[in-house]
This record gives structure tokens, C-alpha cells and sequence, in this order.
């Protein structure tokens, strides 16, 4: 018998079903000095550093840290392995902004992940906000670093880089806004004063063709409010501006002893609904402190350093100047305020005054909105989105609810959009632009003559979109496009915007040789065979359309960003036309280009670097398969470079998805995705597995579907399961997974999808992961997601769907992880209660709460733990089912050596040959 086995190990073995080959290595080894039958936990030899090593054969990668090592928990904060932190620490890209007249390009240079201590300083969180109190801005705002600015040339090349520069070395930029004329640049640079360590936050200006930059006001009684909007520009030399009063002094004090105990009534029988939250203001204190840090005395500010207060210090929550710079509209809150919802339901007030600072009048006063309805398409009783005309000087327009903004009664019409002068003349009325029988959602405004109304409701999917002559009272609306909003294949796009001089947005009209009004369209393009982004020239009086240009379908996927063309009446020609657009590949990073008519030639105006090298061959593939019930499923699937199945066997597979809500079968079917779009790897996405050998599915639909009258999540565990198996069993059927070294995990919903397919289909997957989780949905009474049924509307849903329910059920490992600041829904509790039920049964669990982290997780040290969480759980649970797997195949094996009587006699000697290869290769 050792002859012919040492003969069988020489060459290999092959297991029945030629998934997967167990190779040695040519040279010799020896023995090791002991064979145990079941070797005792050791810490695994390193392997050379390679850029990628797959999990096949009996290679096993190195753990994270030693059998030990893992078990032992509050060790303080982990690295993960080389491979996976070397792409988390890679910077980004720069963001851009464009000037108004698209002469300039400013690009914003960003930080990777910002360090614990930026999560630790001292917050207050009052009615929705987390307020930096030494800053008086909010908490936790990412910043940029620096600030470059190019010219761009006629040819479409960008001129040398200026540096922004005069602010001090490690300055924290923020809210970073173009002058309307584009010659200047404001922000806000905020740093440590050396003196006695506390925080500036200070407006600056920059001049466009220098990069030299000055504080706008040198005045130290001047002490900016950046809790809700800071600043706007009124016009090309002056700000408006939202600072702190001088009056104010000390915050107020929590009293030693309480005034009194804390008080909820509804003995006037109000219906209240309201979803979960913990943010909101609890006592007398809390409301002390909200008016405290929230009032802002506004000033105007120029650029020569003039300063003049207006109107009277208020809680101001938006700044919009009026299109020709004669008014202002101020909106406001003020008490009483709520511990139920948060400021943006706070009673609110719209006012109109001058630049000059003189009071017009009050558009309105909406008293405080607790009681809308959780019915998706519920909103504010009273006028709602007030704006000013962005083609006239000052002209108001709103809408208003007809139905008392419950989207449950039944009622035509549903919204009235109506619009006015600023200072209406002789008491005119407004003036009735749309009567609309859905809700209305936006307006894009073209000129007097054209203008596109958008409605939409939700419970049926329908969307219209309307054409209006606002200025020509004898031309009735016409329907330009009525559709699903669930049919991807049928968006027609949106319509591209043009910036005036005066900085507001119009849609841009293309002029051509055709008779008509022309505007471009820019859409994704959804098709069965991947996205396609398009530019459509539409006649927009008779809805007749002209595609124009199209991304490549074959290796690029283009997409339009920007009109770049500019002229002060929004007139572009078509011939001159000038796009920004961006290009990209599965194996090349975006990079942007100038697209000019009428040859379509394109610059490129960035060169980025491939951000990880060692992933650029990476495999991706855009896969369908069906569903149980005949539900066409879409999935992207990742596989590490060279790897082959065929030669490699399968490999470990983590899927992470989030699960969809959709009202057809037909449009949950459709393919929203391009297998020719690159590969980003963010600190959350499991992408970051490629470099562990690991096949991802990333994102594969699991589609909830509820037809007609249907409530969707009446069958959520049934479709949710049907969908799972799909993918799992066409991912098996290509041979990269098998079924035993599956892994499932998502974030939020796609954590409560994990938890529930452990419980209610442990036969699919290994083990799960589970950010950031609601659990037990009797805790989200008032609806979830998409689900606006309450507990006791629906209470045989909200339990069959909680996981918590069935903890009982979950036989395989499951990872918790959790921000412990989590302020919505998914608060820390749900983790914390769902771990103590899973272990209660006996569930290997594990649970990691992170200090000072929210819904999504941003420190540096918090996002590499998290890693190094999710590496090592996947390592035990998911890699390591491998060797049971080869286990099982190499006893196989030895068995067909032998003869068939002979499988019993031997059976006892193969698992101790199996015991020695594993300890020798893995």
C-alpha cells in the first residue's frame, strides 16, 4: 500500500468530480515529527507576500492572526491583512466643480478615511443634528485638503494648475462655491488656533486666475453659524452670511436638579406616527440649546470687507437670493418645537426682503407638522417647496396639497403648483400653473414658453411628465412622457441644465436647422444587455427624439456629466456643443474628457492611475438566471486575475446584496448595470476579498415583489429564499463556489436579509455577516423601508419577517457589527438584542460595537477593524469549510485507488493520510 500511495501523492490526486486537484510539491519534505489525528490549533506558516492567492487546492491563505490570536476578544483595534489594507489606504480622486461660464475647473483634493479622534470630540445632538459645539458647525464633516484650479483652453485642454494658496498648512476646507461670474472662489477653512488649541472656522475668498486666497473678514467679532446653511452669494462681490450673535454668551446649563419630569400627551386624540429615532429634543435643556446654537444673525459681506446685518437674528434654515439680486427669501424655524420629529417639521416661516434689508412681507407660517401620515406620498399641509422662477427675475412658485397631504384620500387634484411676483401688484392672486391628480415632484423650467412638471405616485409606480407654457395662458399642458418609474428601459433621461448669469439653472435650448424647440436628454440607457448612457436631442412641442450620441457598448462605458458649452441666454448651437463626460473600463479607472460637436473629437483632461494595481486584471462579468417562479435575476460577479475554474476548482464566495422592493415582475427582471464599468473598491464593499482569493457576487437582485393589491412583503421570506437560491445554485453551476464555502453578508437591510436567510435557508450559506442591522421589526412599529403598514395593521408580517423571531433557527455563524452612534432606525440595541437571543440558542455569534461610529463607518481605525473582523470570520467559517470539503474528496479519492471490497479495510488508514496532507498543505 505505500508504494502505490506514495506513487497516487507523487503525481496528484484527482477527485471523482474534477473540482478540485490536490497537488505537492515537487521537492522533498519531510514528515512532520508527530502525526495527530486531529492536529491541534497552531499558528499557520506565512506564504511569500503575492499580490493575490487564491483559496483552491489544499493552499489555505494565511489567517489573519492565529487560532489563539482569535479567540481572544478586546485586544483594542486590528489591521487586516497586507493585501486588503493597501487598497483601503489608497487616496481618492479628487471631486471637481465647474465655473458658471465652464471657463474654469476647480479640483478638491480628499482624504482617504479621517482618524478616531475626529469622532471623538464633544457633539451635541439636538432635533436631527449633531452639532460641533467648539465649531458651532456640524459634527463630523468630511473636508478637503487643498484646492487647484486649471483654465480651460479652447482646444479643451486644461491650462497649468494654480494652487489655491495663504491659508495655513493642514487647514480643513469646507462649503466651497464659484462667484455667479466665476472669478472668485469662497470657503471655509477651519484649523486649530496654537494658542490654546481650540477651533476656527473662518470664511475665506480666493481669486480665480492668482489662487491667492485672504480671509473675507478679519473682524474677531464676527463668529460664523454653519449649523444649517452658511453662506450664498447675492451677487459677484457679496455674501450672505449666517454668524453668530454678539449677544450670545455661555451656552445654557443643565439645571443640578430637573424642573420637573418629562411629559408625552395626546389627550386630544392626534394620530401621530412616527418611525424610530433617538435624536429628537427631550427636555426644556435640550430646546435651550437647539435656540442656542441654531440662531444666526445674517449679514451681507463684500468682498471689500463692508459688513451689514440684516433682518432679526432667527433659527434661519435656507438662503436664496432672487434671480436679478433684488430680495431675499429667508426661511426659518421657530418654537414650539417637538420631541417627536425633528426641525424640518418644526413650525416654519417664509419671509421676503430687500438687499438692502427691508422687510416685503410673509409668503407663510406652517405651524408644526407631526401628524403626516406615514403613507409614502404623504406630505406638509400648506404651500411646500417654494422657489424662485430660475428664467425670471422674481417670481415665487409653490405647490399645495389638495388632499391635506394624505396621500390616502382619495381626491382631484391631488397638487396645485401656482406661482407669483415677489411683491404682487395691487393684491393679485396667484396664479394656477398645473392641477396635477399625482404628486408633484419638480419642475425643470426652460423659458416663458416651455417648462417640464414632473408628478409621480408611488403606490401605483406612475410618473408624467408634463409640457407647460407658464407665460401663455392659452396653451393647455401636454403630456410628454407617461411610464413606469420602475421600467428602466423606458426613461427617457432628464433634461441638461444651463447656468445663467444670474447662477441660476435653465434647460439649455440647443439650436439646430430643424423648425421647433430643441433640448437634449442625457440618460443611463437600461437595456437586457447592460446600461448604455445616451444624449437625445428632443423636440420638445412634439416629443419626437434624435439619439445623438452613445456611450461604446462593446469595452467603455461613457457618460454625460456637464454641459460645457456657455452662453448667457442658454442658447447652445448644436454644432458647438461642449460635454463633459467621463470614461471608463473594467480594467481602467475613470478619467474625464471634453466631447465637442460637430466631429465629437474628445480631450482628456485627467490621467489617473489604476488605484490597485494588483486588481487591474481582475475578471468581472455581469451574469442572469432565473428564479424559481420564472423572475429574471441580474448579479455582477468578481473573480481574482487568472484564475480559471476549470484548473482551479472552485473558490470561497461572499454574495452581498440589499434587497428590492418592485410592483412587477417585469420591470424587477430588467438589468440596471454595465459589465463595462470599473471595478471601485470602497472600505465597505467586499470587493476588497478579490485580493484574498475570494469569488464575489456582488449585488444580486432580490427582488420583492407585490403585483396589483399585493403587499410585497407578504411573501418577503419566500422570495427573499427563492432569490438567494438562485443565485447561489448559478453561481455552483459555473463551477467558482461550492455549496459549502458560501458566504452572505450586507449593510442595513441587506444585514436584516442576511440574518433572515440564515434562519429560514441555512442549507445555502456558511456563515453571514450583518452591518449595522434592524432585527426586530416589533421595534420599527410605525413601518420600515418600503413596508408603511403599521405592527397592528400587519402583524403577522412584522414577526414572520424578524430574524429575532427566529434566532432559534440560525444553526451557522453570524458576525454583528454595529456603529454604537447609530441614530436612525437601526439603532445599537437591535445588534445588541439579536446577539443576546443567538447566543441564548446556542448560535456561534459574535458581536462588535464600534465607539463613537454611526449607520455607516468612517474612522480609519474603526474601518480597518471591521476588516480584519470580516477577514477573520470568513477565514474560520467560510475557508475553512474547505478543508473539510478537500477532506472528504481526498478519502474519496483514496478509496477509488483501492478496489471497492477493499474502501471499509482502509477506511480507518485514509483518514489518517487525510489528516497528514492537511497538516502538510495547509
Amino acid at each position: 500500500m505505500v508504494p502505490l500511495l506514495q506513487q497516487h501523492i507523487g503525481i496528484g490526486i484527482s477527485h471523482a468530480a474534477n473540482s478540485i486537484t490536490i497537488t505537492t510539491d515537487p521537492s522533498p519534505r519531510p514528515p512532520p515529527p508527530l502525526l495527530r489525528l486531529h492536529p491541534q490549533p497552531r499558528r499557520r506558516r506565512h506564504a511569500p507576500a503575492k499580490p493575490i492567492a487564491l483559496y483552491t487546492n489544499c493552499k489555505c491563505a494565511s489567517a489573519a492572526a492565529s487560532v489563539e490570536e482569535d479567540d481572544v476578544a478586546g485586544l483594542g483595534y486590528r489591521h487586516p491583512p497586507k493585501q486588503i489594507q493597501e487598497i483601503l489606504d489608497v487616496p481618492p480622486n479628487p471631486s471637481y466643480l465647474i465655473s458658471p461660464r465652464r471657463d474654469r475647473i476647480m479640483f478638491l483634493k480628499r482624504t482617504a478615511m479621517p482618524p478616531l479622534s475626529e469622532l471623538t470630540k464633544p457633539e451635541n445632538v439636538l432635533s436631527g443634528i449633531r452639532i460641533d459645539p467648539g465649531s458651532n458647525m456640524r459634527s463630523r464633516m468630511s473636508f478637503y485638503t487643498g484646492i487647484t484650479v486649471h483654465d480651460l483652453m479652447a482646444n479643451g485642454t486644461l491650462g497649468p494648475a494654480k494652487e489655491v494658496h495663504g491659508y495655513a498648512d493642514g487647514a480643513k476646507i469646507n462649503f466651497v462655491t464659484w462667484s455667479p461670474d466665476g472669478q472668485h472662489m469662497a470657503f471655509t477653512v477651519r484649523y486649530k488656533d496654537k494658542v490654546d488649541n481650540s477651533v476656527n472656522l473662518s470664511l475665506w475668498v480666493a481669486n480665480a486666475e492668482s489662487g491667492e486666497a485672504r480671509p473675507l473678514c478679519i473682524s474677531e467679532d464676527i463668529r460664523l453659524n454653519a449649523i444649517f446653511e452658511l453662506f450664498v452669494w447675492v451677487n459677484d462681490s457679496t455674501v450672505l452670511v449666517c454668524t453668530i450673535p454678539s449677544s450670545r454668551g455661555c451656552p445654557p446649563k443643565k439645571p443640578l436638579v430637573p424642573f420637573g419630569p418629562r411629559i408625552r400627551s395626546n389627550e386630544h386624540k392626534n394620530v401621530v406616527q412616527m418611525r424610530a429615532t433617538k435624536e429628537m429634543l427631550k427636555d426644556l435643556h435640550e430646546e435651550e440649546l437647539f435656540d442656542y446654537y441654531a440662531t444666526s444673525q445674517l449679514i451681507l459681506l463684500s468682498l471689500d470687507g463692508t459688513v451689514k446685518p440684516i433682518a432679526p437674528p432667527a433659527i434661519y434654515t435656507a438662503l436664496d437670493p432672487s434671480p436679478d439680486e433684488k430680495y431675499l427669501m429667508l426661511t426659518s424655524v421657530h418654537r414650539p418645537y417637538s420631541s417627536t420629529v425633528s426641525y424640518k417639521r418644526f413650525p416654519k416661516k417664509v419671509e421676503l426682503w430687500t438687499v438692502d434689508g427691508t422687510f416685503i412681507r410673509e409668503v407663510c407660517d406652517l405651524p408644526l407638522a407631526e401628524d403626516i401620515p406615514i403613507t409614502s406620498g404623504s406630505v406638509r399641509k400648506g404651500k411646500r417647496l417654494i422657489r424662485w422662477r430660475p428664467d425670471m427675475p422674481s417670481t415665487l412658485y409653490w405647490v399645495e396639497a389638495q388632499d391635506g397631504g394624505d396621500a390616502n384620500v382619495e381626491v382631484s387634484p391631488r397638487d396645485i403648483v401656482y406661482m407669483e411676483l415677489a411683491d404682487p401688484l395691487n393684491g393679485e392672486e396667484p396664479q394656477v400653473l398645473l392641477k396635477l391628480d399625482l404628486r408633484y415632484r419638480r419642475i425643470s423650467w426652460c423659458n416663458g414658453s416651455h417648462a417640464l412638471v414632473y408628478e409621480h405616485w408611488y403606490k401605483t409606480r406612475r410618473t408624467r411628465t408634463w409640457v407647460i407654457s407658464p407665460d401663455c395662458k392659452d396653451v393647455s399642458p401636454q403630456i410628454l412622457f407617461e411610464r413606469s418609474s420602475e421600467d428602466a428601459y423606458s426613461n427617457p433621461g432628464s433634461p441638461m441644465m444651463c447656468r445663467t448669469p444670474a447662477g441660476t439653472f435653465v434647460i439649455a435650448k440647443i439650436k439646430t436647422n430643424y423648425e421647433g424647440t430643441y433640448i437634449l436628454l442625457k440618460g443611463k440607457g437600461a437595456t437586457p444587455k447592460g446600461s448604455t448612457p445616451f444624449l437625445d436631442l428632443l423636440n420638445i412641442n412634439t416629443g419626437v427624439k434624435e439619439r445623438i450620441w452613445e456611450s461604446s457598448k462593446e469595452k467603455y462605458y461613457e457618460s454625460v456629466l456637464a454641459l460645457m458649452s456657455y452662453n448667457p441666454k442658454c442658447e447652445i448651437q448644436l454644432n458647438h456643443l461642449k460635454l463633459l463626460v467621463s470614461k471608463e473600463s473594467r480594467m481602467e479607472p475613470t478619467q474625464y474628457y471634453i466631447k465637442a460637436w460637430p466631429d465629437k473629437n474628445q480631450v482628456q483632461i485627467t490621467n489617473y492611475s489604476h488605484p490597485y494595481p494588483q486588481l487591474a486584471l481582475l475578471q468581472k462579468e455581469v451574469i442572469r438566471y432565473q428564479r424559481e417562479d420564472g423572475v429574471k435575476l441580474t448579479a455582477t460577479l468578481y473573480l481574482p486575475p487568472a484564475y480559471d475554474p476549470s484548473k482551479d476548482g472552485p473558490l470561497p464566495c461572499l454574495i452581498w446584496s440589499y434587497p428590492g422592493e418592485f410592483k412587477s415582475r417585469e420591470a424587477a427582471g430588467q438589468v440596471r448595470r454595465s459589465p463595462n464599468k470599473f471595478a471601485r473598491i470602497s472600505s465597505n464593499f467586499p470587493l476588497l476579498w478579490l485580493a484574498r482569493g475570494f469569488a464575489i457576487l456582488a449585488d444580486p437582485t432580490i427582488p420583492i415583489i407585490g403585483e396589483r393589491d399585493q403587499e410585497a412583503n407578504d411573501r418577503y421570506i419566500e422570495q427573499l429564499v427563492a432569490s438567494a437560491e438562485a443565485a447561489v445554485n448559478e453561481i455552483v453551476r459555473r463551477g467558482v463556489a461550492h455549496h459549502d464555502r458560501i458566504a452572505v453578508g450586507g449593510h442595513s437591510y441587506g444585514a436584516f436579509m442576511t440574518a433572515n436567510l440564515l434562519a429560514h435557508a441555512p442549507h445555502l450559506f456558511c456563515c453571514g455577516i450583518a452591518r449595522s442591522g434592524a432585527y426586530n421589526r416589533t421595534l420599527t412599529p410605525f413601518g420600515f423601508q418600503k413596508e408603511v403598514r403599521t405592527l397592528w395593521v400587519a402583524t403577522d408580517t412584522y414577526i414572520k419577517m424578524s430574524p429575532f423571531m427566529s434566532a432559534n433557527k440560525i444553526k451557522k455563524p453570524i458576525l454583528l457589527i454595529h456603529g454604537e452612534d447609530d441614530s436612525k432606525v437601526t439603532t445599537a440595541m437591535q445588534s445588541s438584542q439579536f446577539y443576546d437571543a443567538l447566543k441564548g440558542n446556542g448560535v456561534p455569534c459574535r458581536l462588535v460595537i464600534l465607539p463613537f461610529e454611526r449607520h455607516h463607518y468612517v474612522a480609519r481605525e474603526s474601518v480597518m477593524h471591521v476588516i480584519w473582523e470580516t477577514d477573520r470570520w470568513l477565514e474560520m467559517y467560510c475557508v475553512s469549510n474547505s478543508r473539510n470539503i478537500q477532506s472528504k474528496l481526498v478519502r474519496l479519492a483514496f478509496a477509488q485507488i483501492f478496489h471497492q471490497e477493499d474502501q471499509v479495510i482502509y477506511m480507518d488508514r485514509i483518514k489518517v493520510i487525510t489528516c497528514w496532507l492537511q497538516h502538510c498543505f495547509c
